[in-house]
Order: structure tokens, then C-alpha cells, then sequence
């Protein structure tokens, strides 16, 4: 997705969307003047994860009212968002933006962005551009700072091994997964049963754990 006034923008590469990490945003993007366009692996319209819209998990855990509108009012009225560009494209890159949003999701679909060589490459030229003074910036919810994490340099060092960030911590990821297994299984573990969560992914990438910050932490 890409928000844009005048010449900033805002990119959003995801094909499987949840729907409170995307609709919220573009709405207050919207809102604020942003022209928005939208980005998939191959140019697809997105559409978001459907267990949280109206499955068993949207009733129990999923966005309110005021999301699930915002969501429908994207995809009804965006022209950007029904016809995305193709982040695989040979002629796509990330260098005209000024801001990159990667937003979340934890179904299993969205390790189509969090695997993608082709997005770590993008991220990988653009991260660096985001050093101030420069007007650029990078943006994460959730699952999106993996995709950063395992966006590497030829020298082994994530893009984030400098930076502090934040992400889903653990105990929110492990408890929701716990208490939803019995009837969703490993729904709410994106690599399933027994791999790391997002945090400790992350967290091996940064060049200090400390780097790591969250509500549930005493790092500053």
C-alpha cells in the first residue's frame, strides 16, 4: 500500500491482510491527505485474513464494529486497493517513497511477504535511505518488524541489527496461542506448533536484546 501526498508516500506489501492492521491506518491516512496505492507479490487484490472478519475467531477476538467497516470501505471504494502494483515487478521499487508500511497478520498466508527474498531486497536498499535527516521512513505492526528482521545485508546483519523497535511480544503471542488451540489449533502460530515467536526473532537479529522494547519491559 502506498499513501501519498505530494511526494510523500506510504507502501504496504501484504497479500493477506488483518483487517484492524490495514483499514485502521489507510482510514487515518486517508483522512490526513494521503493519496493511497497498494503493492502484492503480483499484483492480486489483497483481501484480509476471513477468520477475523466473520469466522470463529472474528466473534471472540476479532476487530470491532467500527474496523470491520472501515475494512469494507476500503475495499469497496479504493481503486488503489482493487488494483495494486506488483512488488515482483522488474520495474517496482520502494526508492520514490517516503514511508513503507509493513502491517501485521498471523495466519499463515502471510509468510508470503515475511519469506520473500524479493521484499527483503527491497527493504534491504530502502532501509538505509531512512537515516536521518532524510525525509524517508519505515513503519511495522506485529508480524510486519519480522519481515524487516529477516531483511539481510550480503554482511549477514539484519536491517534492524542497529535500530531499537518493537514488535509482538511473546506472552501476548504464546498466551493467545495457548488459550485458542483447543478449538483453532495452530491458528495464531504463523510457522506452527513450537517455533520461536516474533520477538525472539527479532530480537536474535538485533545487535543487543536491550534493543528490543515493550510495554511488558522495564527498557526505557
Amino acid at each position: 500500500m502506498i499513501l501519498q501526498v505530494g511526494n510523500a508516500s506510504i507502501e504496504l506489501p501484504t497479500q493477506l491482510l488483518t483487517n484492524l492492521e490495514v483499514a485502521i491506518p489507510w482510514k487515518h491516512f486517508t483522512d490526513a491527505g494521503f493519496d493511497i496505492s497498494c503493492a502484492t507479490e503480483n499484483g492480486k487484490q489483497p483481501a484480509c485474513d476471513e477468520m477475523m472478519l466473520s469466522g470463529m475467531t472474528g466473534k471472540l477476538l476479532g476487530a470491532n464494529a467500527a474496523a470491520k467497516d472501515a475494512y469494507k470501505s476500503v475495499v469497496q471504494a479504493s481503486l488503489a486497493f482493487q488494483k495494486p502494483q506488483a512488488w515482483t515487478s522488474k520495474a517496482f521499487s520502494l526508492d520514490k517513497f517516503d514511508l513503507v508500511f509493513l502491517p501485521g497478520g498471523h495466519e499463515k498466508s502471510v509468510r508470503q511477504i515475511i519469506d520473500s527474498p524479493v521484499v527483503h531486497q527491497l527493504l534491504c536498499s530502502y532501509f538505509p535511505k531512512t537515516q536521518k535527516p532524510s525525509s524517508k521512513s519505515v513503519a511495522a505492526i506485529c508480524h510486519g518488524v519480522q519481515v524487516l528482521a529477516e531483511s539481510t545485508f550480503k554482511s549477514g546483519k539484519s536491517v534492524l541489527h542497529d535500530v531499537k523497535t518493537t514488535a509482538l511480544p511473546s506472552f501476548f503471542e504464546q498466551s493467545i496461542y495457548y488459550a485458542t488451540k483447543p478449538f483453532l489449533g495452530s491458528y495464531y502460530k504463523t510457522y506452527g506448533p513450537g517455533t520461536p515467536s516474533v520477538q525472539e526473532i527479532v530480537t536474535k537479529r538485533l545487535g543487543d536484546p536491550s534493543q528490543f522494547c515493550n510495554s511488558l519491559s522495564q527498557t526505557p
